[in-house]
């Protein structure tokens, strides 16, 4: 199980209430969300492999450098490429560290790569292993672009909230986007855009339409060469808007697509059954006031 962390403690903010409270006041809704969440998920999907993947760059520079729009409007201190972030969050996040760390719970970032990429390696690494099924915990639809049955690699989809997560795999991703496979979903992502990322689209292809374009041509290289050609199955007006964002579209793949081959340390991710840190794990429990959340990840974790 890969962990996509900032999706879920982003999610823990925003869905517990911040009346939950240090006993010096410090907020702890995210990590008593967050850890929940984890409770929850190691309950009911009973992983033999955890890791909490974590955005170590969560604007790389590489993603930048191809489309300077890429999470723009997010950044709230331009020179040190700060994101903006909820300021009650912000204090919570060294306090799951933490908790990860006096569990034992592997977390894994990389120099210049967001969780995704971390994910990414971490899943091709083991689908190359034979050692799935895969399961990618995540809020975020772009990781859909992992999902490949024949490697067990899918994607458990928390959009809905923990207990309602979907499963995503190539059956549904046919289903809700019309799409075949995760590398599909990946060449749809790039038509579509994403205004929360900063990604534009095509103008005028919406996610149906370009979708059907797939569907007929079978990838993007495929459908971008049948517009270059002027192929006439190929609409006149779509034909127009794909040459007319033909740069967009060369340079989109590097920053939708998550890195698979990353120089990532191999990590002991066994599930540990008991805390490493006995007495991290309670002198956390009081500082913060996380007792009854510390006690649910450690009876989920020893089942």
């Amino acid at each position: 199980m890969l962990v996509d962390s900032a999706s879920l403690y982003f999610r823990a903010f925003f869905g517990v209430p911040d009346s939950m409270k240090a006993p010096d006041g410090t907020p702890v809704n995210a990590v008593r969300g967050f850890l929940d969440m984890v409770s929850t998920l190691v309950t009911q999907r009973r992983p033999d492999r955890l890791v909490a993947c974590w955005d170590d760059d969560w604007r790389p520079a590489f993603r930048v450098e191809a489309i300077p729009s890429y999470k723009a409007h997010r950044v709230a201190n331009p020179a040190k490429n700060i994101e903006e972030t909820p300021p009650g969050l912000l204090p919570q996040v060294p306090v799951i560290v933490d908790v990860l760390a006096a569990f034992g719970i592997p977390r894994v970032g990389g120099a210049g790569l967001e969780a995704d990429d971390v994910i990414g390696t971490l899943a091709t690494r083991a689908a190359d292993a034979g050692a799935g099924p895969v399961e990618v915990v995540t809020g975020d639809r772009d990781l859909f672009q992992l999902v490949d049955d024949a490697r067990e690699v899918r994607v458990l989809y928390v959009g809905r909230g923990v207990r309602n997560l979907e499963v995503v795999d190539e059956k549904w991703l046919e289903a809700k986007y019309g799409v075949s496979g995760g590398d599909g979903y990946a060449d749809l992502a790039v038509l579509r855009g994403d205004p929360s990322d900063g990604l534009p689209g095509v103008a005028g292809i919406g996610e149906k339409t370009a979708a059907a374009m797939l569907a007929r041509y079978g990838s993007l290289d495929a459908l971008m060469a049948a517009a270059e050609a002027g192929d006439p199955k190929l609409a006149p007006g779509a034909t127009k808007k794909l040459l007319a964002a033909k740069d967009y579209v060369a340079a989109a793949p590097r920053v939708v697509q998550v890195v698979r081959d990353a120089d990532l340390p191999v990590v002991d991710d066994t599930v540990p059954r008991t805390p490493v840190d006995h007495e991290a794990v309670v002198a956390l429990a009081d500082r913060w006031g996380i007792g009854s959340s510390i006690t649910r990840l450690v009876t989920a974790l020893s089942l």
